[in-house]
């Protein structure tokens, strides 16, 4: 349920598509955009509100300056009607001597103090010296009210009570004293600067002693005293929070200084002004600029959506594409649905690589079925090509002497032969048989029918082909074959089974050299036995079941036995004394010789150190197979066993075969030098069968020819045979390397080898292979004897 409704989401909603991607990038960006523009927007209006704020705070303070100048005027022009009466002036001219004057005096600032509503009034002589007072003492702070400078708006404070003083000359004509009168401060001023400013405002008296509580319009608004400490005064502006009226732009202003002399407080007022009545007229700015960013931005997603789709559809279109591709249709071409050049770019890429696969396909299809050599099918497509259950004849080529003409000739020649072998079997078979080649030299061909008969006159003319030398430019070449023939529904009932069975018949002919050799059961037997074998020798030398077999080397000079052939012998715990040539060769079919190498050097080199140590200087030969001198490591790893022995190379001769050399000559080569370096001998065993000894004799470190036992065992009746022996004794003497000669038989042929100079011999007449722990007593009883 949750898979099918991501599935049906638009693909623009859908963050894993591009489409999604394209559009939540756009708009993520356009949003981060307009938030910050918002933000800057909000700042710039908070600013520009501050400003008019602070103008709106600046004009409350002109106004309650000039409301307090006008009111000092209006109360000043008041108190000058007393001071120009006459009867009053009259009355002062007379002087004040009797206490009825004073009175008189005293009842006249009363009266009139009252009249224009004065809460205090006083006069004063010339001298300073008050001589009648109403309300509130003033004393000397009258006196120094009116020596202050810079108090224009006639303010002081008196018994803790801001006062507005008003002082007028009294003249007759001449100055003869001062009036005084004071008014308190009431609210009605900050109401009048309320109702012309929309400035709200308290006036407070600040400085030590006893003060009066503030003067406010409403008594809610003391609040403010308690969220600023005046600092800023007259200078700063202040944010501060009415939880009527929300945030407020306020403002300290000094009315009066305070002065210490006197002990007079300072004198303050706080004007302030609430943002909302401001930022009411940038609220409608605000929601334009909101309805203009909520309709970029559905703009900005539309056209988003419009150009993801025209992006992501044409690249959907070539993921529909390269799916068909990955699904194996390489025919239909990949086409561009968009004039994007990048889509373009991309639809070409795919097109060229639809060219390439289709190609390369084509390609792994023939190379896959046929063979690119001989243009016949190959294993692959003649075992499909061969219907199980039906009756066919198979029959199993394998070319004789085809590695040797590789090796010399080279693999050119090689394939110029396989093609004309090729043509010699389609002139063969005919287009009935099925042809084709199943390996490196072998080749396959079925025979409709199943019978035997038809498949042995086949095998019997491809041999008769075969009778005939084959030109291969200036080289002829003499190629035979060996042929094994299995029947289907006789000998197999699948395809598979019946090419094994045909492989081994054709085994079993070219071991034999029967040329043709039709499958039996015995041949599976002696296969499985074989494998059973094989099984058994792995667990030999876990076991302990194989030994050693020593073969003495006598120095014809010295007559003295120096050395010994190594020999493996497996002592099986029911079949007996198994001999070499039964498992030997099976062991380097499976490359098991690599282990059984391993053992004999270790054995050998143990019995040597232990000969040493009973004083007989021995050096045991080891023969070593192809993989072995195939393995770069083994210098390495012969090197690490003598470590562990405590041997020296000495104790070694390292016996070779020409047929190890020429399956890898440039590998096997590298191994053989880097052995000699390191102090061991080596040895040319059978030297003189191969084909190529001479070729490379003269590349090889070695310092031992070992002269193969068919030419010994001939030599003292054929003179032919004696000639080689002893051009081989003299070829070797004269490229300072020493001879041995195997299978002595007779006296006869020891004496002969002695008389032409041969340095070691060994054969059944010298003695036969014993056990390792039998060798050092029959040599000590030679020597004795």
């Amino acid at each position: 349920m949750g898979v099918a409704a991501v599935r049906r989401r638009p693909a623009f909603l859908d963050l894993r598509r591009l489409q999604g991607r394209i559009v939540a990038l756009f708009l993520g960006l356009l949003l981060v955009i307009q938030v910050a523009n918002f933000g800057f927007v909000r700042y710039a209006l908070d600013r520009q509100a501050e400003r008019t704020l602070d103008g709106e705070l600046d004009v409350g303070r002109g106004i309650l300056t000039i409301l307090l100048q006008q009111r000092a005027a209006r109360k000043s022009a008041a108190v000058e009607l007393l001071a120009q009466d006459y009867g009053f002036r009259s009355a002062l001219g007379q002087g004040l001597t009797r206490d009825e004057d004073l009175a008189t005096l005293r009842d006249a600032l009363d009266n009139h103090g009252k009249r224009i509503g004065a809460d205090l009034a006083a006069y004063f002589d010339v001298g300073g010296r008050m001589l009648a007072a109403e309300g509130a003492a003033i004393g000397l702070q009258v006196l120094k009210f009116a020596s202050d400078e810079g108090n224009d708006l006639q303010l002081t404070v008196i018994e803790g009570q801001l006062y507005q003083l008003v002082q007028v000359p009294v003249r007759a004509p001449l100055v003869i004293g001062h009036v005084v009168m004071g008014f308190k401060l009431d609210r009605d001023l900050l109401e009048q600067l309320l109702t012309l400013t929309n400035v709200g405002s308290l006036i407070q008296l600040r400085g030590s002693g006893s003060v009066a509580p503030p003067l406010v319009v409403e008594d809610a608004q003391l609040a403010f005293l308690q969220q600023t400490d005046g600092s800023g005064v007259d200078r700063d502006a202040l944010n501060l929070l009415d939880a009527d009226e929300g945030r407020l732009r306020a403002r300290w202003v000094t009315l009066l200084p305070a002065n210490a002399s006197a002990g007079t407080p300072e004198v303050r007022a706080l004007l302030w002004v609430p943002y909302r009545l401001t930022l009411r007229s940038f609220k409608d700015l605000q929601l334009a600029l909101i309805g203009l960013n909520v309709l970029g931005i559905l703009a900005f997603a539309v056209g988003a959506v419009l150009t993801a789709r025209r992006v992501s559809r044409p690249i959907q279109a070539l993921a529909r594409s390269a799916e068909r591709l990955g699904e194996g249709d390489y025919e239909g071409p990949v086409t561009a649905s968009s004039d994007l050049s990048e889509v373009q770019e991309l639809a070409q890429s795919l097109e060229h690589m639809r060219l390439g696969i289709r190609d390369r396909e084509r390609e792994v299809q023939r190379l896959a079925f046929w063979d690119p050599l001989t243009g016949l099918p190959n294993r692959v497509q003649f075992l499909q090509r061969l219907q199980p259950l039906q009756p066919t004849g198979l029959l199993m080529l394998n070319l004789d002497r085809f590695k040797h003409v590789n090796d010399v000739l080279g693999r050119d020649v090689g394939d110029q032969l396989l093609q004309q072998v090729t043509q010699r079997l389609q002139g063969c078979v005919g287009d009935e048989a099925l042809l084709a080649r199943v390996g490196g030299d072998e080749f396959a061909i079925a025979v409709p029918g199943g019978e035997e008969a038809p498949a042995m006159d086949l095998a019997r003319r491809v041999l008769e082909a075969f009778e005939d030398p084959m030109c291969l430019g200036a080289q002829t070449v003499d190629v035979g074959a060996a042929i094994g023939i299995a029947l289907a529904l006789r000998h197999a009932r699948e395809p598979e089974g019946l090419v094994s069975r045909a492989e081994q018949a054709m085994h079993a002919a070219k071991r034999t050299q029967a040329g043709v050799k039709v499958y039996d059961d015995s041949l599976d037997d002696r296969s499985r036995a074989s494998l059973g074998l094989l099984s058994e020798l792995r667990q030999a030398v876990e076991h302990h079941e194989l030994r050693l077999y020593l073969q003495p080397k006598l120095n014809l000079r010295s007559q003295r036995v120096e050395g010994a052939e190594a020999l493996v012998r497996w002592q099986h715990p029911v079949r007996g004394l198994v001999p070499p040539g039964l498992f030997i060769p099976f062991a380097e079919q499976t490359g098991f010789i690599r282990e059984l190498s391993r053992w004999m050097l270790i054995e050998s080199l143990r019995f040597a150190v232990q000969a040493r140590a009973q004083g007989e200087v021995l050096r045991i030969s080891v023969n070593l197979s192809t993989r072995d001198l195939l393995d770069a490591d083994l210098p390495g790893k012969i090197q690490a066993w003598l470590a562990a022995e405590g041997g020296d190379p000495s104790l070694l001769c390292l016996e070779i075969t020409e047929s190890a050399i020429m399956d890898d000559p440039a590998r096997a080569l590298a191994t053989a030098k880097d052995l000699a370096q390191q102090g061991f001998k080596l040895s040319i065993d059978d030297f003189g069968t191969g084909y190529s000894s001479l070729a490379y004799l003269k590349q090889l470190p070695v310092r031992e020819l070992k002269i193969d036992q068919s030419f010994v065992f001939g030599m003292e009746a054929d003179e032919g045979d004696r000639e080689i022996v002893r051009s081989t004794i003299n070829l070797a003497h004269n490229l300072k390397k020493s001879v041995v000669a195997e299978g002595i038989e007779t006296q006869g042929a020891l004496d002969l080898l002695a008389a032409m100079g041969c340095d070691e011999a060994q054969g059944y007449f010298i003695a036969k292979p014993m056990p390792a722990d039998q060798f050092l007593a029959w040599a000590r009883a030679r020597a004795q004897g």
